[in-house]
């Protein structure tokens, strides 16, 4: 797994700064999934977050200020599963790898 993160910052250096935090949400799809794949690799497998609790996540994990689109993001491409009525979000096991996105 260090390996695979290692190699993931290298081919996304250009969005995270040195606190290791997400500076710019990337145009191209396959450094937005790679951006995404680091994102959700800061939520724990097996554990039920609240909305709240997943903002905070994000919030410390970038620096644009757009919780809600790495939120909804995160969810649509199937990094986070939820409950239809936002009460619980949890990582999605297994989670999607860059190839289930056919680029």
């Amino acid at each position: 797994m260090e390996f695979l993160i290692n190699e993931l910052m290298q081919e996304i250096n250009h969005f995270i700064n040195e606190d290791g935090k997400i500076t710019l949400f990337p145009a191209k799809k396959k450094n937005k999934l790679l951006v995404l794949i680091y994102l959700s690799s800061k939520f724990d497998m097996g554990i039920n977050y609240t909305e709240k609790q997943v903002n905070e996540i994000i919030e410390q994990h970038h620096t644009f200020q757009d919780k809600w689109l790495l939120r909804r993001e995160l969810i649509d491409k199937g990094f986070l599963e939820r409950l239809t009525d936002g009460s619980s979000y949890w990582k999605k096991d297994p989670q999607p790898k860059l190839e289930d996105f056919h680029l």
